[in-house]
């Protein structure tokens, strides 16, 4: 059976992927590298290796990748768009020197159907990512699974509303009328690529093709709906006790908020790239709904109302 790696394996989506793969794989199967590896002192009592690196020392990934046969890949967590390209590449060309024969890389749900052009500065990095595992030379193949916009994250698109200090208005560069979002529950991301992984991990040799069809291809994981930022903040109104009601502004209006570094990335303010994903959002982006979701997991995905209230 081939080796997993899952890197970094910490975050939230990593630790939501590994905690999926343990009920999938044995854990001496898996190989998990991460930024500060103490804090997976408890899988590595079960057995999985467990390994030091980090995006920001390309040093460390020389071997880090070392016996690692399928790599799920999870993106660097910024929207700046150079630093995360480079980031990426090096992480790539490093289990490519390893000898990875499979990546899966975390990309996420703009860009609309598929498409490999989008107006959110956020979604920058992704595409060239994605193009350049497109472009790879030699045997490695990939899969890129666009992460739809996690439930969990609305924070960042509702001007950081906070569900136990929650305030009237959400003043944001967008009137909230449809198209609006599919959201989706992050542990259900984490479990259905945790899925796509492990299927992949136990294909039969030469048999790839047939039994795996998301080979050098693009896979958009969303919930089961889309839902207006309208009603997006009228679900976080009724889950507080609270009427809640957007207020649109303009981008330099946005821009002169206090983010209180929200939106600070290596001493650069990016409020205003930032604002590009509500534009997005505007032109329909983030709004497609796919089954493919439902039919990894083998049942609806959780609706966003549900997930919002077990935030509590």
């Amino acid at each position: 059976m081939s080796r997993i790696g899952v890197f970094p394996a910490a975050g939230g989506l990593g630790l939501s992927i590994v905690n999926h793969l343990l009920k999938l794989v044995p854990a001496s199967q898996l190989i998990l590298i991460a930024r500060k590896p103490e804090s997976l002192s408890d899988v590595a009592e079960a057995g999985a290796t467990v390994r030091h690196a980090d995006y920001d020392d390309p040093s460390t990934l020389d071997h880090a990748f070392d016996s690692v046969d399928v790599l799920m890949l999870i993106s660097y967590a910024s929207f700046e768009i150079e630093h995360r390209i480079n980031a990426h590449k090096k992480a790539i060309s490093a289990a490519q020197s390893s000898g990875v024969k499979h990546i899966f890389y975390s990309s996420l749900g703009f860009a609309g159907n598929y498409t490999d052009t989008s107006v959110a500065h956020v979604m920058g990095a992704h595409l060239a990512t994605e193009k350049y595992l497109s472009q790879l030379s030699g045997s490695t193949t990939y899969t890129v699974i666009r992460e739809g916009l996690y439930s969990e994250s609305f924070p960042i698109y509702t001007s950081w509303f906070d569900l136990r200090f929650p305030v009237s208005e959400v003043k944001i560069p967008h009137d909230g009328s449809a198209p609006g979002v599919s959201w989706v529950k992050r542990d259900e991301l984490g479990e259905a690529s945790a899925k796509l992984v492990a299927r992949y991990a136990t294909v039969t040799a030469g048999n790839v093709a047939e039994e795996f069809p998301y080979v050098n291809k693009v896979v958009l994981l969303t919930g089961p709906r889309e839902i207006s930022l309208k009603e997006t903040v009228e679900v976080l109104g009724r889950v507080v006790g609270k009427d809640v009601q957007i207020r649109p502004i303009t981008v330099d209006e946005y821009a002169s908020l206090p983010h209180e570094g929200r939106h600070t990335y290596h001493g650069v303010d990016l409020s205003r790239e930032w604002a590009t994903a509500w534009e997005a959002i505007r032109l329909g982006e983030t709004a497609v709904v796919t089954p493919t979701l439902r039919e990894i997991l083998g049942r609806e995905p959780e609706d966003y109302e549900t997930t919002i209230r077990g935030l509590l």
